[in-house]
């Protein structure tokens, strides 16, 4: 029985409402006290002293330490169960938060994922008509940069509160996070984005062997060999692609590494820094920004984009314009998402979302862009897949 009391005083009194069992209503029952007698010690008296500024549920009522049923101990001693209305654990009360927790974090994965096919389409679009990686990837990280400015001047998004520390132990991550998204534009530039992604499903790999031999760290035999049919899945996939290109899948395999490394960094370094995820990965955009921009200055430069630009404005038209823009503006939301994502969620939810995200740009690709994909290709692509899956499953 659950009931909610409301007392201005410090001592609640029992009754025989809180007693009577059904069928019984003319047993009487002498009125009993909530705080024992002053024979007790002064201790367990303090102890029982029931604060009733805010109502109070109720949860159960009986005698001494038998609950359920009438028995008494200890003269007028009576036993409650109780909690102020305002905590969790009023009954009932957690089953909506709970419901609303769910459907948050099933709103976040399909934003993620929507995000991520979107940016592949127009990002894929762009790199074939504009082959020039290390601009695209610059333009990607600068337009999230300014977006995050804007909503920080504008208090859209509250403003993380950072110092010097904080940039440097930022740095190494920003490292790592700029050489595996510019590695992974340079792939998609070279070959279909769902080859791309297929390879890319192969980083659980990258990160058993790289904390287990450069960190020291050991995993239940599961978890290696979960590793069997992403290494085997990918394998197969590589060789039975039509449009195989080398600098395309070492352009993936690169960005594998790079973002294990970048997961390390950023798992050692930001321990008990109180920064939201949102602001995380903006922080993070920042500091690649200003670490890729002469890199790409110096790899590509400003005649080449210029040619580059004409070209594919003649050839497009100004929806190239439009192209540019959105999957500069997608890949910043997407990734902004996944990192908010991860505070409402566990790693191993976030692994499975991620596992999923990849089927479902793998899927979208060859639907929109008409890639040839052969028998043998779809099931080694398959297979690497459910490796990761597994693993996510393994490494728990």
């Amino acid at each position: 029985m659950i009931c909610t009391v409301k007392q201005p005083v410090i001592s609640i009194r029992g009754s025989d409402a809180f007693l009577r069992k059904k069928g019984s209503a003319s047993t009487p029952v002498q009125p009993c006290s909530l705080v024992p007698p002053s024979s007790f010690p002064r201790e367990n008296t303090l102890r029982s002293l029931v604060s009733v500024q805010t109502p109070l549920h109720l949860s159960c009522v009986g005698f001494g330490n038998f609950v359920g049923s009438v028995r008494r101990e200890h003269g007028d001693l009576m036993t409650c169960g109780a909690y102020e209305a305002e905590r969790s654990e009023v009954e009932g009360a957690g089953a909506p938060s709970e419901a609303a927790k769910k459907v948050k974090i099933g709103i976040y994965f399909a934003t993620w994922w929507a995000l991520n096919v979107v940016f592949n389409i127009y990002n894929k679009k762009v790199l074939n008509a504009y082959p020039y990686p290390w601009l695209t990837s610059t333009l990607s990280l600068a337009c999230g940069s300014l977006m995050m400015l804007i909503s920080w001047a504008t208090r859209i998004a509250e403003p993380p509160k950072t110092d010097l520390e904080f940039w440097k132990t930022l740095f190494p991550v920003a490292v790592a996070h700029t050489i595996g998204h510019v590695a992974a534009t340079v792939s998609m530039s070279k070959v279909a984005v769902s080859f791309t992604h297929i390879i890319k499903s192969g980083e659980p790999a990258f990160s058993v062997l790289v904390s287990r031999f450069l960190l020291g760290e050991t995993f239940p035999v599961p978890v290696y060999l979960s590793l069997l049919p992403i290494i085997g899945g990918c394998a197969l996939a590589a060789v039975t692609e039509l449009n195989f290109n080398m600098t395309g899948f070492m352009g993936a395999m690169i960005s594998n590494l790079a973002f294990v490394f970048r997961n390390i960094f950023s798992k050692k370094g930001m321990k008990g820094k109180a920064v939201s995820g949102m602001n995380y990965y903006a922080c993070l955009s920042m500091l690649s920004l200003v670490i890729l921009t002469p890199f790409a200055i110096a790899v590509e430069g400003p005649q080449m984009w210029a040619a580059g630009w004409q070209t594919a404005l003649s050839q497009i038209g100004p929806q190239f314009i439009w192209w540019v823009a959105a999957q500069s503006i997608f890949y910043h939301l997407y990734n902004q998402v996944s990192y908010m994502s991860l505070d409402e969620i566990s790693p191993l939810t976030f692994s499975i979302g991620n596992t999923m995200k990849r089927i479902s740009v793998i899927v979208s690709s060859i639907i929109i862009f008409h890639t040839p994909v052969q028998p043998i290709n779809a099931l080694g692509a398959a297979i690497a897949i459910l490796g990761t899956f597994l693993y996510s499953q393994a490494k728990q």
